[in-house]
C-alpha cells in the first residue's frame, strides 16, 4: 500500500494543524531544500495544512480504504488493527528552484524573479533561537497584508503593508504597488492572501530567512472565476529596534 501524506510526516490522520506544522518543521531541519525528501515532506504539508484539501484527502483515503474483513472468517484477528502497512517512502524526483511570474501583479504585470534557498542550523545559541522564533512569527503576521490588496482600498493597503518593511525594500515595494495603481480602476485586481504553513531557511539574532506556504485568491474584472496562485515565498527578516520587519522577498511556485 502507498503510504499516505500523514506516514511521510509521521502523525495519525486526527493530528490536529499545530501536530502537522510541527512535524513537518521537525523533517526538513536538517535537510536540503532541493532534496527529495524536502520536496516531499513539503508536499504533505501543503495538502494537510489547507482545510479544503485535507478534506478531500481525507475522503480519497477513506474510499481507498480495503474492506474489513469479517470476524468469522478470520478467527483470532484483532479486527481493531489498521491495515496499513510501514513500507519505504517514495521520494518524488528533485526540482530546482523555480523563476515566478509575481502573483501580487500576476493580473497586471509579469516580473520575474529567482530563489536561492539554504539551510543554516544555529546550534544551541539561545540568543539566536529567541530571536529566529520572534522574526517567523513577524514574518507570518505580515505575509498576507503584504500580499493582499483590493483595487477599492489601494491607498489604506499600501499603508498596511509598508508598517511590516524596512525602508530599503519600502522604497522597492512603492514602485511595485505604483504599477497596480495605475491600472486599478481598468482591472480592478483583488487578491487575499492565505499564508498556512512556514519555516526557518537561515537563522540569525539580526537578519532571517523565513519560507512561507501561501496562496493568494485572485481575480479581476477579465476573470470569470478567481484563480488561486499557490507561491513559497521566502522574506528575509531584518531586526529594526525592538521590531521584525521584511527587508527582501522572494517568491517561486509551491511545488503542485
Amino acid at each position: 500500500m502507498t503510504p499516505s501524506w500523514y506516514d511521510v510526516l509521521d502523525v495519525e490522520p486526527t493530528a490536529t494543524a499545530e501536530e502537522i506544522r510541527a512535524a513537518w518543521r521537525t523533517g526538513i531541519a536538517e535537510l536540503e531544500p532541493g532534496s527529495r525528501r524536502f520536496q516531499t515532506l513539503n508536499q504533505a504539508a501543503e495538502v494537510l495544512l489547507d482545510e479544503r484539501k485535507r478534506a478531500a484527502y481525507d475522503a480519497e483515503l477513506a474510499a481507498q480504504a480495503p474492506e474489513p474483513v469479517a470476524e468469522e472468517s478470520r478467527p483470532g484477528v484483532d479486527l481493531t488493527k489498521t491495515a496499513t502497512e510501514t513500507i519505504a517512502v517514495h521520494e518524488v524526483p528533485s526540482r530546482g528552484v523555480p523563476t515566478w511570474l509575481l502573483a501580487v501583479l500576476g493580473v497586471l504585470a509579469a516580473v520575474s524573479v529567482g530563489a536561492a534557498i539554504w539551510v543554516w542550523q544555529a546550534g544551541d545559541d539561545t540568543a539566536v533561537e529567541e530571536a529566529t522564533s520572534g522574526a517567523q512569527a513577524a514574518a507570518e503576521l505580515a505575509i498576507e497584508p503584504l500580499l493582499s490588496y483590493n483595487y477599492q482600498s489601494l491607498e489604506a493597503d499600501q499603508k498596511r503593508a509598508e508598517s511590516y518593511l524596512t525602508a530599503d525594500y519600502r522604497e522597492d515595494y512603492d514602485k511595485l504597488f505604483a504599477l497596480i495603481e495605475d491600472n486599478a480602476q481598468s482591472v480592478q485586481p483583488q487578491v487575499e492572501a492565505n499564508a498556512f504553513a512556514s519555516a526557518i531557511v537561515r537563522s540569525g539574532e539580526e537578519r532571517v530567512d523565513v519560507l512561507l506556504f501561501v496562496d493568494q485568491l485572485t481575480t479581476n474584472k477579465g476573470m470569470a472565476q478567481p484563480v488561486t496562485y499557490k507561491n513559497q515565498v521566502t522574506v528575509t527578516m531584518q531586526k529594526v529596534g525592538e521590531d521584525w520587519l521584511i527587508d527582501n522577498l522572494v517568491t517561486s511556485p509551491a511545488a503542485q
